[in-house]
């Protein structure tokens, strides 16, 4: 299946140029090909190329779903973006392809990276939004303090926290209900500190743990990610 992804298809229906040189310089697609689009925000399109301009590749809509593949709760992970960039490149692709709504990146005490490139970031998560045929593009928000995040989350969300801390915490299979928007939180590779956990708890988050195994931070992530899609289905 050829899938692009077109934001603006149904107020402009060309194809953006990255994706109309793919389909008419590398895919070699011509007048009258049929081709799927997504607009990243729950519609999936069936289309043809009416004109096939590798710069302004025109297409007719054929045929709309909307909210395809639509979910029936909203995941948010906020997590420390690691020392190596490509581990957190990883956690967004396996996430977006597993299914997640939004996420938020945390610069916390013991966080070794403290800056990204939102630009690079976004064409993971859509070309993995692509790839797992997903219709609704996540949410990446800008770099922000853990302080900053705490302070402005909404109240009708379940709120958890990861950490490795030897205190009394549920297993997220168990804190979590089914159907619930849930919000994450996910720290460096050096933990969350003991003040940043008492600050999260002091926020309504709950405590949980994700398994038995000491984890990175992206693989934490990505358990966390499919923990909650696996209860959902």
């Amino acid at each position: 299946m050829n899938l692009f992804y077109v934001p603006d298809i149904e107020k402009t229906p060309f194809l953006p140029e990255e994706e109309a040189a793919h389909a008419v310089k590398v895919l070699r697609m011509k007048s009258g090909d049929q081709l799927f689009a997504i607009d990243g925000k729950g519609g999936f399109f069936e289309a043809e190329i009416v004109n096939p301009h590798p710069k302004h590749c025109e297409i007719n809509i054929i045929n709309k779903k909307s909210n395809f593949n639509k979910r029936n709760h909203y995941l948010h992970i906020a997590i420390a973006p690691t020392k190596n960039i490509e581990r957190l490149e990883w956690f967004l692709e396996k996430a977006t392809e597993i299914g997640i709504d939004e996420i938020t990146p945390i610069i916390c005490r013991f966080s070794e990276r403290k800056n990204i490139k939102n630009e690079r970031l976004e064409k993971v998560i859509v070309s993995a939004m692509k790839q797992s045929l997903k219709a609704y593009l996540p949410i990446l928000n800008p770099l922000t303090t853990f302080d900053d995040f705490l302070r402005n989350q909404q109240e009708n969300t379940a709120k958890f926290v990861a950490h490795c801390y030897e205190d009394e915490k549920k297993l997220l299979k168990n804190a979590y209900e089914k159907g619930q928007n849930a919000i994450i939180l996910i720290g460096p590779e050096g933990d969350f500190s003991k003040e940043e956990v008492e600050k999260a708890l002091n926020n309504n988050f709950n405590p949980i743990s994700l398994g038995n195994s000491r984890l990175r931070t992206e693989t934490a992530g990505v358990v966390a990610c499919h923990t909650i899609n696996l209860l959902n289905e």
